[in-house]
């Protein structure tokens, strides 16, 4: 069937679409999603699609006692590739729809959904938005337990995103922007076992997000950005007392970044560098691994913060959080962090305060 070109009133075609994907259907994703897009403000700035389970989404909508504001389209219609014109339309995969609302926790069926939700929310992404295409894609959170039991052997999202992209390098940014914070956190690494990081951190991957983090601040705004970096061991290693690390890995990667003009010191001690003294001294933190780095995030800013992916040839914000089985179902979710996303989200694709697709990823 040929495809439909749309002409759209003028006051739509100024705004961007952006692709929400449900994640898993067990967590909150539905919850967070309905909650964040019933606020007029949220969705006055974006047109949206949401890849997912409407079922979910009234289910969600009723316990929180909204009104059903979104246009469902199933997702294989004909219409799906260009009747978009509405400003939230659920694109609906009702054949997971055995899936019960009240089923909470990682399931085979769960990842087998949340996973089809996004490749084709990534698919939608290069295509032009008048054939329902995507200016951006936010995604809810999924279980990584749930796309095992499935098949699927992603660590995350990042990892997933990188892989179908054929990105060369990607990092993870955590921002939390507000009225009394500006915290910005890169990771050196992501998905990995704790003691598995003595034989995957190398200078590579430490040099990396030093300079996607230093061009994303460059699109934000920074002119200059100041980047610390965190040492691995204790005390950032005391000269080598308590590993090697430091010395070996972590410096060259900074001295290599300062050969290239970027403002970078380290490695500095982690204890430290999180506080509010310090992180005024910098604008960009580079952690060496997950917990170094979303602790404080999530101590600073659980229902603030967003997860943007560098190094992708496409726009990506996340939640910062997981999905929350323990409250799933039960209206309980704060919808803060997915806010959050939308947010940063619409600035990056209208290339105004935003971190940028495809950051530095030549």
């Amino acid at each position: 069937m040929p495809r439909t070109t749309l002409n759209l009133p003028e006051p739509l075609s100024r705004k961007p679409v952006i692709g929400i994907t449900l994640g898993e259907p067990g967590g909150i994703g539905a919850e967070v999603i309905v909650k964040a897009l019933a606020d007029p403000e949220i969705r006055a700035l974006a047109r949206f699609v949401v890849y997912g389970l409407n079922e979910l989404m009234a289910y969600a909508a009723d316990l929180a006692e909204l009104d059903v504001y979104w246009h469902r389209l199933q997702h294989d219609s004909p219409r799906a590739g260009y009747d978009l014109t509405h400003g939230v339309v659920v694109l609906d995969y009702d054949e997971f729809s055995l899936l019960s609302a009240r089923d909470h926790g990682p399931s085979k069926r769960g990842g087998q959904a949340s996973m089809r939700f996004l490749d084709d929310a990534i698919a939608a992404t290069r295509r032009p938005v008048a054939e329902g295409g995507l200016d951006a894609l936010v995604t809810a959170p999924i279980c990584k337990e749930s796309w095992k039991l499935a098949g699927f052997r992603f660590p995350g999202h990042t990892e997933l995103l990188q892989n179908r992209t054929r990105g060369k390098r990607v990092a993870m940014l955590f921002r939390a922007q507000t009225d009394v914070l500006n915290l910005n956190v890169v990771l050196a690494t992501i998905h990995v076992p704790l003691m598995e990081l003595r034989h995957l951190l190398t200078i590579g991957c430490v040099f990396d997000p030093i300079d996607l983090g230093n061009a994303a601040l460059k699109r934000l705004g920074v002119a200059a950005p100041r980047i610390a970096v965190c040492g691995l061991n204790p005390h950032a290693g005391e000269n080598g007392q308590f590993g090697d690390e430091e010395h070996r890995v972590i410096a060259p990667a900074i001295e290599m970044a300062r050969s290239l003009g970027i403002d970078v010191s380290g490695p500095f001690p982690a204890d430290t560098l999180f506080t509010p003294a310090s992180r005024k001294k910098y604008d960009l933190i580079v952690a060496m691994y997950h917990d170094q780095g979303l602790i404080p995030v999530k101590m600073l800013a659980f229902d603030e913060a967003v997860n943007v992916t560098l190094g992708l040839p496409l726009i990506r914000t996340s939640v910062d959080h997981g999905t929350a089985f323990d409250i799933a179902g039960q209206n309980k979710a704060n919808p803060g962090s997915m806010k959050a996303a939308i947010r940063e989200a619409v600035g990056m694709a209208r290339g105004v305060g935003g971190a940028g697709a495809a950051s530095a990823s030549a």
